[in-house]
């Protein structure tokens, strides 16, 4: 995978040397590509924002800049550097751009996994009051775009969800985990545990400070375990995000499911979604 990121912080960007990105990148598994949007810009002050139209506090990252940096970003083809640059790429190689706003759509598991799909992204990291919409109207007519939020609060830049995005996409590539088993019990994670946290971990020793390892985890049996970590998976959801179980299919929970949400006060209604009371379990 590509990974291009324009940006007026290309400081900011350095963790994607360390950790499981460094070594993705190290090992050729991941192209990542930090480019200066004040490159693109001709005064002596390289700028890069200017005052609203309508008026109102803060600044607006000017087109131009933006337009200049994305037409050779977009247009230098896989293995060619930016000087190299050559008309846009067309067909299965498009690039997807990913724009960090706190108005995107929301940035989740599932999200993630799809990005992992693809062969290119480009982010456009931006600051003050965001990128001059024209910006976005013009590549999203050209390009596959996605305009995407980290989560309901608002940062000083795009730079930090940068980060976030493109660790949780690169460690869903194939061979950047050093077990490719990982991540698929993940929080949020398709399967049979979609749509629930992922339960506690521990590890040695089997006693801390007067605190012990759960017995049916130094069991041996596989069943329980698997069973264990389901209970534990609701439970948490239950107390830290119950809108999950809110929205959670009954259809994919069984009937010891069932009961465990019975225990924590959940109960099916007659549209066939949870709320809070009593869940009736057939005998």
């Amino acid at each position: 995978m590509r990974i291009d990121v324009v940006t007026i912080f290309p400081e900011y960007l350095r963790p994607l040397d360390v950790s499981l990105v460094g070594k993705a990148r190290a090992r050729g598994q991941l192209d990542v590509r930090v480019h200066d949007l004040r490159r693109w810009t001709h005064d002596r002050h390289h700028t890069v924002d200017d005052t609203p139209y309508g008026g109102g506090p803060g600044m607006v990252m000017k087109p131009e800049p933006w337009g200049e940096a994305l037409d050779e970003v977009l247009g230098t083809p896989a293995g060619a550097e930016p000087a190299d640059a050559e008309p846009a790429v067309t067909g299965p190689e498009l690039p997807t751009i990913v724009v960090p706003t706190p108005s995107g759509r929301p940035f989740t598991q599932e999200l993630a996994q799809r990005l992992s799909t693809l062969p290119w992204l480009v982010f456009t990291p931006a600051r003050y009051e965001g990128i001059d919409r024209r910006v976005v109207e013009e590549y999203a007519a050209r390009y596959p775009l996605h305009e995407v939020s980290v989560g309901d609060y608002v940062l000083a830049g795009g730079e930090a969800p940068v980060l976030v995005m493109v660790e949780a996409i690169a460690r869903l590539l194939p061979g950047v985990l050093g077990n490719a088993e990982s991540h698929r019990d993940d929080s949020f994670a398709p399967g049979p545990m979609a749509a629930l946290l992922e339960g506690p971990v521990y590890t040695k020793p089997p006693r801390w400070r007067d605190r012990e390892v759960p017995e049916v985890l130094t069991s041996g049996h596989h069943g329980r375990v698997a069973r264990w970590r389901r209970d534990e998976a609701l439970r948490r959801t239950s107390q830290h995000r119950p809108e999950l179980i809110e929205r959670c299919d009954p259809e994919s929970l069984d009937r010891h499911d069932l009961a465990v949400l019975a225990e924590l006060g959940w109960c099916l209604d007659r549209d066939g979604r949870f709320g809070r009371g009593s869940v009736d379990v057939e005998e």
